[in-house]
């Protein structure tokens, strides 16, 4: 097990790796549950996160359809990319609406989790076919605000490669969000 980041007070974050197959990050938020909860569980909140207009609401089974709301600069993902050592690949956008996810539970202000494809838009996915990831936020109330914790599993099933560039080249240069070239028409 590793872990990295600081820890200590509010709005510390923690990032552990227990396995090759999960991530787990956790931070206090200064933040009434009700107000986190919000973020992750509104629909057009969660949608911003992404860039996307998603379709909902979320509801446990169900698939959610959105649309990007921005262009990706292939050319910046790629040298980000080949930056991180990662063999670089292009991108492929979805055309109109697009299958973002499954939602698998709700469970109002205390937990949220659904399924997808990690780095669905490399070139090389398929995401009729390919294995997906768990994503899943847990909340607590702290005396400080709201302990969230974010953890993502399965990712043994995905593809070494298209790890690789989930993982460094967009989970953490897409927090970042340099790869936006324009407003999606």
């Amino acid at each position: 097990m590793s872990t990295n980041g600081k820890s200590g007070g509010p709005g510390a974050a923690t990032t552990t790796v227990k396995t090759t197959d999960k991530i787990e990050k956790q931070i206090t938020l200064r933040a009434p549950v009700s107000r986190v909860w919000r973020a992750i569980a509104d629909v057009k909140e969660f949608g911003q996160w992404f860039g996307f207009t998603l379709d909902g609401p979320f509801t446990p089974g169900q698939v959610i359809r959105g649309t990007f709301d921005f262009a990706l600069n292939e050319a910046a993902v790629m040298a980000s990319q080949k930056a991180a050592g990662i063999t670089p690949a292009g991108v492929k956008m979805p055309e109109g609406k697009f299958v973002f996810g499954t939602i698998e539970r709700v469970e109002p202000e205390t937990y949220f989790s659904y399924r997808w494809v990690p780095y669905g838009i490399d070139a090389e996915a398929n995401p009729d076919n390919e294995p997906t990831t768990l994503v899943e936020f847990r909340l607590e109330p702290v005396a400080e605000g709201t302990r969230l914790t974010v953890t993502e599993s399965g990712f043994d099933r995905v593809p070494a490669h298209r790890r690789a560039r989930a993982g460094r080249g967009a989970a953490r240069e897409g927090a970042r969000r340099p790869y936006r070239s324009r407003p999606h028409a």
